[in-house]
C-alpha cells in the first residue's frame, strides 16, 4: 500500500481531472460521481481516501466488501457499490452490504434480490457487454430492453454499466462509451424510466467516458496505485 498522503494527493488529482473533463464536455463537475475501486486494497487505503474526501467505494467481491465494511464501521457515510459479477447465492449478503449493485445481468438475479428486499426496491444498474466479449459478464445490447422490462418491477433500475474492451489508447474506447449512452437513451425513451446513471470509464479512460456522458466513473489504480496480487 502506498502512503496515506500519496493516496490523498492522487485522489485530489483525479478529482481535478474529472472537473476538467466535465468542463470540456460543458457539464457541471457534480454531474459525475467518483467511485474508488478498492479491489485488493486494505481497509487502511480506503480510510486514507475517505480522509481525503472520498465517500463512494466499489468492490468486486461480496466477502471482501463485508470484511472492509466491518473494519470501517466507524465511517458511517460511506456508500458501497458492487462492481463485480454477483452470484445468486450471494444475493442476500449483497443486499445487506451494498447501496448500489452495478452488475445486474439476468432476470433470475433480480428475482432473487426482490425476494430478499421487496421494498424499498434495491437500486441496480444493468451491466451491458457492449462488445460481446465471451470473457465478460453482462447482457447483450440487443437484450437490454427485455431485461429492463422484466426487472423494473423487481428492483429499481437506475441505468446502465459497462466495461468496454481493453484498448491501446483511451480514445479508442470512445465508440463503446458512445454506444452505451445511445443504448441508454433508446431504453429511456422506450421504457419511460429515467435511467439517469451511466457507469463507465476506469483509470485509463475515465475522461473520455465523461465526455461521452458517464455519471459514474470507477477508478482504482490512479488513486491506490498498482494492485497487489
Amino acid at each position: 500500500m502506498i502512503g496515506a498522503d500519496e493516496i490523498a494527493r492522487r485522489y485530489r488529482h483525479v478529482k481535478d481531472r474529472i472537473a476538467q473533463a466535465c468542463a470540456r464536455a460543458r457539464r457541471p463537475a457534480e454531474a459525475v460521481r467518483l467511485v474508488l475501486a478498492g479491489k485488493t486494497n486494505p481497509p487502511e487505503a480506503i480510510r486514507a481516501a475517505y480522509a481525503a474526501g472520498a465517500r463512494e467505494f466499489g468492490e468486486n467481491y461480496v466477502q471482501e466488501a463485508i470484511a472492509k465494511r466491518a473494519a470501517l464501521a466507524d465511517l458511517k457515510d460511506i456508500r458501497w457499490h458492487l462492481i463485480g459479477h454477483l452470484q445468486s447465492n450471494k444475493a442476500r449478503a449483497a443486499v445487506e452490504t451494498f447501496d448500489l449493485i452495478q452488475t445486474l445481468d439476468r432476470v433470475r438475479l433480480a428475482a432473487a434480490i426482490a425476494r430478499i428486499r421487496a421494498y424499498p426496491r434495491m437500486p441496480m444498474l444493468i451491466e451491458v457487454n457492449v462488445a460481446g466479449e465471451p470473457s465478460k459478464s453482462g447482457v447483450a445490447p440487443e437484450q437490454a430492453e427485455a431485461l429492463i422490462d422484466a426487472s423494473r418491477k423487481l428492483v429499481e433500475v437506475r441505468g446502465l454499466m459497462a466495461i468496454p474492451p481493453g484498448a491501446e489508447s483511451a480514445e479508442a474506447g470512445r465508440r463503446w462509451f458512445a454506444a452505451l449512452r445511445e443504448l441508454r437513451d433508446r431504453m429511456r425513451a422506450r421504457s419511460g424510466l429515467e435511467l439517469s446513471e451511466l457507469s463507465m470509464g476506469m483509470t485509463d479512460d475515465f475522461e473520455i467516458a465523461i465526455e461521452e456522458g458517464a455519471t459514474i466513473v470507477r477508478v482504482g489504480r490512479a488513486v491506490f496505485g498498482e494492485r497487489t496480487k
